[in-house]
């Protein structure tokens, strides 16, 4: 199993760098695992405590489960991905059945910050934008997909999103195979990536 980790900064566009991977790829030949799902379960939290929880920050992750869960694909057995619902910012109950595949991709903001979780990558890649280029792809999927207020999107921004982003996501650049700048150049470095998927495929 070939175990490709996608980092960087929130709104960088790991989510389209993943689809352009996959649109090339043969159908169910490459699982794809989020670090979204591995948010840590918060059920004993009112919902304003859980409000308050800086989702930025490492700790803020289930990083053992997740290597847990890895270790399990790739000797070969089925997961229970857990679902995560931002509306209430905790687990919802319910998982997701995850066989394992040739290609495992995961993808998250945090995923190279934890030395073990990075070990278990046969290639880092870590997609670069700009910051305000990233600001902007944030508001609009807060305010349309997670019901957020513009001001609280940009007062989590300010206070927790770009501190975080300096301190913990910006250094892991260092840890990377691969980085891809998120423009329209970026199609040679997706080949690059397609291509060792092909070959291990």
């Amino acid at each position: 199993m070939l175990i490709i980790g996608i980092a960087g900064g929130t709104g960088c566009g790991k989510t389209t760098v993943v689809n352009q991977i996959l649109k090339e790829l043969p159908d169910g030949e490459v699982g794809v695992i989020s670090q979204d799902s591995y948010y840590r379960d918060t059920s004993e939290l009112s919902f304003e405590d859980r409000e308050k929880i800086n989702f930025d920050h490492p700790r803020s992750i289930d990083f053992e489960l997740l290597e847990t869960h890895l270790k399990r694909l790739k000797s070969g057995q089925a997961i229970e991905q857990p679902v995560y619902s931002f509306i209430t910012h905790n687990r919802t109950g319910e998982t997701i059945n995850t066989p394992p595949r040739k290609v495992m991709i995961v993808e998250g903001i945090l995923i190279l910050t934890n030395p073990e979780l990075r070990n278990l990558f046969d290639v880092k890649i870590f997609v670069h934008a700009d910051s305000d280029e990233r600001l902007i792809r944030r508001l609009k999927r807060d305010t349309a997909e997670r019901g957020r207020d513009i001001n609280e999107v940009l007062d989590r921004y300010q206070n927790t999103l770009k501190p975080m982003h300096d301190q913990f996501i910006e250094p892991m650049k260092e840890f990377a195979d691969i980085i891809i700048p998120n423009n329209k150049y970026n199609t040679v470095a997706i080949d690059i990536v397609k291509a060792i998927i092909l070959e291990k495929l």
